[in-house]
């Protein structure tokens, strides 16, 4: 019988928070599930459900429904990879935590989407520093059945390991890419904009805040814009990178990046919040989509 794998969290030091990292590929040892662990997936999953009609992307939507998720009981990783291998090629497979970037890369290069085998704790519900059970079942699964999404997917872990070959700047700028993509991405559909973004649809709180809060910049896809935009893992985001479609994000990300980031490497790095001289930005209240800041 193996043994029951370890539950890896950041580490509270008097230098706050500090993240710990693991390599381990284990089994999700589903039969050791608390009742509070199938109660906690219940009530994230069923609050996210609610906040998520008319907000979340149609695709995102289509594809929950095709793995039959529920509040009943935390989904098997079994269960969800007989769909999703056969729709696409990609494989769930469990791991403790964090995992280092390398490691990371070589899973998605290869069709292999980690997922932490633990979910958050009740005094976690509305926030946890790093990704659990439900951030990546819930968030990041469903879209791994579309097939362009699920091509970018694999892209974006063969760019990973190329830039982790580069050095430390390509990995910051490859990085934010992935976190206005997969994370935070929003996504303009014919009946508004929309969420994609996985650290969005497994937050009630940020489900609300990109689309009906006036604070955040939504600005049109640009990679090199995005890979120069800093960001905060503390907070609501400040701006959301918005695609026209799946389509466009995998068009864009298709060249080598090699030239990109020696490119990137003589300009400066762009605070969260900032809005640039012609970026394009969504006016969610005038209902006249986008407008050039340069023509403000």
């Amino acid at each position: 019988m193996s043994a029951q794998p370890r539950r890896v969290e950041h580490l509270q030091t008097d230098k706050g928070n500090v993240p710990v990292y693991t390599t381990a590929v284990v089994e999700q040892p589903w039969s050791s599930y608390s009742r509070e662990d199938h109660t906690i997936w219940a009530a994230l999953f069923e609050r996210q459900q609610k906040v998520l009609v008319g907000r979340a992307c149609r695709e995102f939507i289509d594809n929950q429904k095709q793995f039959h998720m529920s509040p009943q009981s935390i989904p098997k990783f079994d269960d969800l990879n007989r769909v999703l291998k056969k729709a696409t090629g990609w494989e769930l497979i469990g791991v403790e935590g964090l995992l280092p970037e390398l490691t990371f890369f070589e899973h998605l290069a290869n069709r292999r989407f980690p997922v932490t085998w633990w979910i958050r704790k009740p005094e976690q519900i509305d926030y946890i520093s790093e990704p659990d059970l439900f951030h990546d079942l819930f968030g990041h699964v469903p879209l791994l059945l579309n097939p362009v999404f699920a091509d970018y997917m694999q892209a974006y872990g063969r760019g990973g390991v190329k830039a982790h070959a580069i050095g430390a700047d390509a990995l910051v700028n490859l990085t934010r890419l992935y976190w206005y993509t997969v994370e935070f991405g929003l996504i303009k559909q014919d009946d508004g904009l929309r969420i994609y973004g996985s650290g969005i649809v497994s937050s009630k709180g940020e489900s609300i805040h990109c689309l009906e809060s006036p604070a955040p910049n939504r600005i049109g896809f640009d990679l090199q814009r995005i890979m120069r935009t800093r960001y905060r893992i503390d907070t609501y985001q400040k701006t959301y990178f918005v695609i026209d479609s799946f389509e466009q994000l995998m068009n864009a990300t298709q060249p080598d990046f090699t030239a990109i980031y020696a490119e990137l490497t003589q300009q400066e790095s762009i605070p969260a919040g900032n809005v640039l001289q012609n970026d394009f930005v969504y006016n969610r209240g005038s209902g006249e989509g986008w407008t050039n800041v340069g023509d403000v």
